[in-house]
């Protein structure tokens, strides 16, 4: 009889734990940021997903980076929106801010984007910022240049 009231515990403990379920995704947002070149040949993408953001490099520490850490540039916002597809972002909303300077207006485009996330997913898995990447470079630089250095073992001579 203890053992069956032992086992109705475990389960009932079991129960009340936390855990993220995968059959009930969370869902988080990003938004990105597109402004265009001088020429508007291309579109530069800041992302914001919530992260801290330092205060003398807010704005670029958030260009999208490759894995190698060279900034990428596309064609269009709908380029932008195609890549972010691909690591399954989907769209929800967008707005358009004209900004005027003294020379000519410039559109910045604020797309807002959703994702659902299952168990143990990283939001921005597959995406690299600029800033991510060179804390990345900072650290490794590090590591490589301070080699550890080796005690010195001393060995019972007696025998």
């Amino acid at each position: 009889m203890k053992k069956v009231v032992f086992i109705m515990l475990l389960m009932l403990a079991a129960l009340n734990g936390y855990s993220q379920d995968p059959w009930n995704p969370i869902r988080t947002y990003c938004e990105i940021v597109g402004t265009s070149n001088l020429t508007g040949t291309k579109v530069k993408i800041e992302i914001d997903f919530g992260q801290e953001q330092k205060y003398w490099s807010k704005h670029s520490d958030n260009f999208l980076v490759d894995a190698d850490g060279k900034e990428i540039k596309f064609n269009s916002m709908v380029d932008a929106l195609n890549y972010m597809a691909r690591f399954g972002w989907k769209f929800e909303q967008a707005y358009v801010i004209t900004e005027s300077s003294t020379m000519s207006k410039n559109n910045v485009y604020h797309y807002l984007l959703s994702k659902e996330l299952r168990g143990d997913e990283n939001a921005n898995s597959g995406i690299y910022i600029k800033g991510d990447h060179e804390s990345e470079q900072v650290k490794d630089k590090a590591s490589k240049e301070k080699p550890a250095k080796k005690k010195r073992e001393i060995g019972d001579d007696i025998y």
